[in-house]
């Protein structure tokens, strides 16, 4: 069992999490948490329960509440962590792989040490971050552990994330920072390094006309809300812009003097990967070891914030993963689980989720292999093997690996990576890939849109608690005009975020006048619902393609449903409209752009039909004008 702190207050066991109510047990169990292995005093844990208007009988009542908190521990069977009374007060006892504060600030440590290797520090701050996991203790409702110990503990994570966005700096990968530099400097404003940081970073990846705006609005902000003029540093960086320095060159700020070395003013930077949720790069290992510099390709396996949903597929797949052989396997394992479904659905966030949550299984490492290039064109076979046997090194006789191999594109991609049994795969792919499946077992998962549940969830997870719940219909409504799905919904939050005073009823309108135009980050074009689709058309079949946007843009009856003439056989014989071959069905749902009925045999997502016809009406226009 494992007390999570940085977030909701919540007991996980496995993949399986419990946030606890509201309570004045849970403020107990907070603040006993917040000082573990220390004795905290009984006047200043009743000073957290009660506030400092406190009731006479406040003594007697911090005992009820002990034995309150030791009947939720025997109710979710906590065992080897106990509340004891020791004199002046009452301690619990934890280390960190109990208590994820303890294990944040143990890893934060193991950066430090690592100062001397800048991609190994940091990975291990990565790591350490990926256990902040929402809201910090939205459902402790103490005004003095608000006040006293959660600004303290949000300054901890400010200075892991800063010294992160340092390093990404440093080694050049200023595309990588400004992830999650957009997200930092809206929501602290008042930070100055952040905005120092985000600054540098649109610079030198070409963007001098938007780093210079952002320095006007910091400047604007700093003089109207705080009456002061921007820092020195910043000052200076201001006018390093205007004079066209290069910033890549003289160790830099702040990065350990590894900047000269690496990136340079305007240097290009990679082209994005395609859109799936969770591709936000917070990387987690579970060696303390650090593993080799990955190759090209193949990295360790990223966290992902604000994982909400899917808790059958989640515990399904952890429990596969982690089983032992059956006794007639001869010690080797089955290997293969596969993700499948829509682009955007939600496969790599799953994959890299339970490749966190099983972690502690595969002490060999636990590797993310990039299966395509950033155009979309698949790597080979022979190229992939190499890089996971060169990321890998000579590994730990007898233990277990475990990749990710994400974005498959055809089975002939995966079958040479499936020789060894010391070697665990999760397979994520838009494609069906049965023919896999057939030669070589497994387990298959096909992804759908959320619930509503799931996508309630997801709000509360990244928007907070107290932001989704002031208005939860019109949270209800933004998530039921992102369908459901959860690229859109994570395009929408993160819109959200840099946000922060928009209120979630007047999203509703704004959204809902052009979804599919809003649905993109303005800073990141490549991050939009429509670049996503338009991605997943280009590797079609130029023939597929056309069959496509030919049913997205007719009527529902093409894919065999209320007046069809019935069963894929009869699919689309209606009216001036010709049948569509039962295979090309076929191939489009293998293909992860068709989902199962009803009302017919397949269906297709409502924003996918959407753009489908937005993207035939534009063609058309074209035509018209030529």
């Amino acid at each position: 069992m494992r007390f999570q702190l940085l977030g909701p207050l919540a007991l996980a066991d496995g993949p399986d999490v419990v946030v606890l109510q509201p309570s004045k047990p849970v403020i107990l169990l907070a603040a006993l948490l917040l000082h573990a292995n220390s004795t905290v005093s009984a006047e200043y844990l009743q000073r957290a329960v009660w506030g400092e208007d406190q009731p006479a009988t406040a003594k007697a009542a911090l005992q009820t509440c002990v034995l309150r908190l030791r009947r939720l521990f025997t109710k979710h069977g906590v065992t080897g962590t106990s509340i004891e009374a020791v004199p002046g007060g009452y301690r619990i006892t934890a280390g960190p792989p109990a208590l994820d504060l303890l294990g944040f600030r143990d890893q934060v440590r193991r950066a430090t040490a690592l100062a001397g290797d800048p991609e190994a520090e940091l990975y291990t701050l990565k790591d350490a971050l990926s256990l902040w996991q929402g809201s910090l203790l939205a459902n402790v409702r103490s005004d003095v552990l608000h006040r006293d110990e959660v600004p303290r503990l949000s300054e901890e994570r400010l200075r892991a994330v800063e010294r992160v966005c340092d390093l990404l700096l440093g080694l050049g990968r200023c595309g990588e920072a400004l992830v999650d530099l957009w997200t930092a400097t809206r929501v602290y404003p008042g930070h100055e390094r952040f905005h120092e940081q985000l600054i540098e970073a649109l610079y030198r990846t070409g963007r001098q006309s938007q780093a210079l705006a952002e320095y006007r609005r910091v400047k604007g902000f700093l003089l109207d809300e705080l009456g002061v003029d921007p820092s020195p540093s910043l000052r200076q960086l201001e006018l390093s812009i205007l004079r066209g320095e290069d910033l890549g060159a003289g160790g830099g700020r702040g990065a350990g003097g590894i900047r000269g070395a690496v990136g340079a003013v305007g240097a290009p930077e990679p082209a994005p990967a395609a859109l799936d949720p969770g591709s936000t790069p917070r990387v987690v290992r579970g060696e303390a070891v650090p593993l080799p510099a990955p190759a090209p390709g193949v990295g360790p396996v990223p966290a992902v914030p604000h994982f909400t949903g899917r808790e059958a597929e989640a515990a399904a797949m952890a429990a596969r993963l982690t089983a032992p052989p059956p006794p007639d396997a001869g010690g080797q394992r089955p290997l293969t689980v596969l993700v499948s479904g829509a682009p955007g659905i939600g496969k790599s966030a799953l994959a890299q989720h339970v490749a966190h949550l099983v972690r502690d299984s595969f002490p060999a490492g636990r590797l993310l292999v990039r299966m395509t290039r950033a155009d979309g064109h698949p790597r080979t076979a022979d190229e992939v093997a190499a890089e996971v046997a060169a990321a890998l090194g000579s590994g730990r006789a007898g233990e277990r690996a475990l990749l990710v191999l994400d974005d498959v594109v055809d089975a002939g991609q995966v079958r040479p990576l499936l020789t060894s049994p010391d070697l665990a795969v999760v397979v994520t792919s838009r494609m069906g890939l049965g023919g896999l499946i057939a030669t070589h077992g497994g387990w298959v998962h096909r992804l759908t849109a959320f619930t509503e549940a799931e996508s309630y969830a997801l709000l509360l997870a990244a928007l907070g608690t107290e932001r989704v719940e002031d208005e939860p219909r019109a949270a209800r409504q933004l998530a039921a005009l992102c369908g459901h799905f959860p690229a859109a919904l994570r395009i929408l939050t993160a819109r959200l975020l840099t946000r922060p005073g928009l209120r979630l009823g007047d999203a509703v309108d704004w959204l809902g006048d052009d979804p599919l135009a809003r649905l993109t980050l303005t800073d990141s074009p490549d991050h939009s619902v429509s670049g996503l689709f338009d991605r997943a058309l280009g590797r079609l079949d130029p023939r597929l393609s056309e069959a496509f946007l030919r049913i997205g843009s007719g009527p529902p009856e093409l894919l065999g449903g209320t007046g069809s003439t019935g069963g894929p056989e009869g699919a689309g014989r209606t009216g001036s409209h010709p049948p569509v071959p039962e295979d090309v069905l076929e191939q489009l749902a293998d293909a992860g752009l068709l989902e199962d009925g009803p009302p017919g045999p397949y269906r297709i997502h409502d924003l996918l039909r959407a753009h489908l016809r937005r993207t035939v009406r534009i063609r058309n226009r074209r035509t018209e004008k030529v």
